[in-house]
């Protein structure tokens, strides 16, 4: 199964304020543990809102609202995506993770809805078409 793990943002990283090299240290140690028991297989941090957009639908029109967003606790300010056997098991593996902020930060865990999970809806047609996007996504990567 895969996993969405969301990083919260703060008020300090919404200020484009830098971790610490401790935290860094501490990070990278977490995120090498990761790998190498192959869980995870992405994960980034996040500019702060304010070089970000939000594209908004209303019908056919699009409006672009431009950052920085107001509410910081529903921004986002990293992620990973992890492979693991159950949510318990993504569950685990973020207990372990080091406290971002220091002191009271939230990490949100979500399950990633794979194709297969579609049915009937997902006709031939459009798991091929999935298909040669996933290779081609893979190629750009290699």
């Amino acid at each position: 199964m895969k996993f969405m793990v969301i990083v919260k943002a703060s008020p300090e990283s919404e200020a484009g304020q830098m971790p610490s090299e401790e935290l860094l240290t501490r990070m990278g140690q977490y995120n090498e543990e990761l790998a190498k028991a192959g869980v995870m297989l992405g994960g980034e941090g996040l500019y702060a809102s304010s070089h970000g957009a939000r594209v908004r639908f209303d019908g056919d029109r699009r409006s672009v609202i431009d950052g920085p967003f107001t509410e910081t606790k529903e921004l986002i300010a990293g992620y990973w995506l992890f492979e693991t056997a159950s949510l318990q098991e993504a569950i685990e593996w973020v207990k372990r993770c080091p406290n971002l902020d220091g002191e009271s930060s939230e990490v949100e865990i979500r399950r990633v809805f794979e194709s297969h999970a579609c049915g009937g809806e997902l006709t031939p047609e459009l798991r091929a078409q999935q298909e040669r996007i996933a290779e081609r996504i893979a190629a750009r990567a290699q």
